[in-house]
């Protein structure tokens, strides 16, 4: 009978313990996206960009609300622009752009492709590839989102990318006529006149149009483009070299 009690006793204690344990083990916190975001944040602030992105990954993951998971991923792509890692952020952009092309900040993510290629120009030479890209963009945001809220900047960067195109044009075209390759040079000049009617230097191109023109015989031509130049432009320096060049002409 006491070997009974003993072993019913025992029995009490060993699952008095277990009910013990079991309250001690802590039950795991419910993961909350706005407060693990701030942290990632704080990271960002403080140019801890690994740190940064591993927390705003994991937002992005396990953000169940997905309220706070696209912002996550536009401060991904905004930590490379911060680290000068300009690749991977325009491709962090267009996976935002891909996965949320309907959220509030998607004019935002197009924008901020633009503007990464438009930094990158360096000047007519060096800067065309640069140039014709963030012209890409921008127009490709004017087209998806034609209210968005940038604009008089879009507008005004269009026109600065039109314009370090239409110089690189120039310059190669200046270059075949320099060689002697009219042809070349007109193909160039000629191109460059059509698809950039607003370049702030069309008098010269019209001029060395001309004079191409003049120098493969095809007077005909030559004094259309520095009739057009002395006409349009009748306070240019280069007037005095077009007349006497269409006084030759017409000898």
């Amino acid at each position: 009978m006491k070997r009974q009690y003993r072993l019913i006793s025992l029995i009490l204690i060993l699952f008095l313990c277990a009910c013990s344990g079991k309250s001690a083990v802590k039950t795991p916190e419910a993961f909350d996206p706005e407060k693990a975001f701030q942290k990632a944040e704080k990271f960002l602030e403080d140019k801890e960009y690994e740190e940064a992105r591993a927390g705003f990954l994991e937002v992005k993951n396990r953000d169940m609300t997905k309220k706070f998971a696209p912002l996550a991923q536009l401060k991904i792509a905004d930590s490379y622009v911060r680290e000068e890692q300009y690749d991977l952020a325009v491709a962090e952009y267009k996976r935002f752009l891909d996965t949320y092309p309907d959220f509030q900040y998607a004019p935002y993510a197009q924008y901020q492709i633009a503007m990464v290629y438009f930094n990158q120009i360096e000047g007519p030479e060096r800067g065309y590839s640069g140039a014709a890209r963030a012209l890409e963009a921008f127009e490709k945001l004017k087209q998806m989102f034609p209210r968005n809220p940038y604009k008089d900047v879009v507008e005004l960067r269009i026109q600065q990318c039109k314009n370090i195109i239409a110089e690189y044009e120039y310059l190669v075209g200046h270059f075949y006529y320099k060689k002697g390759s009219y042809n070349a040079a007109v193909g160039r000049f000629e191109g460059l006149l059509e698809d950039y009617p607003e370049y702030k230097e069309e008098a010269k191109v019209l001029y060395y149009t001309g004079i191409s023109y003049k120098e493969l015989g095809q007077n005909d031509k030559a004094s259309e483009y520095l009739n057009r130049l002395v006409e349009h432009y009748p306070n240019d320096s280069l007037v005095k070299d077009a007349q006497k060049a269409l006084a030759k002409l017409n000898k």
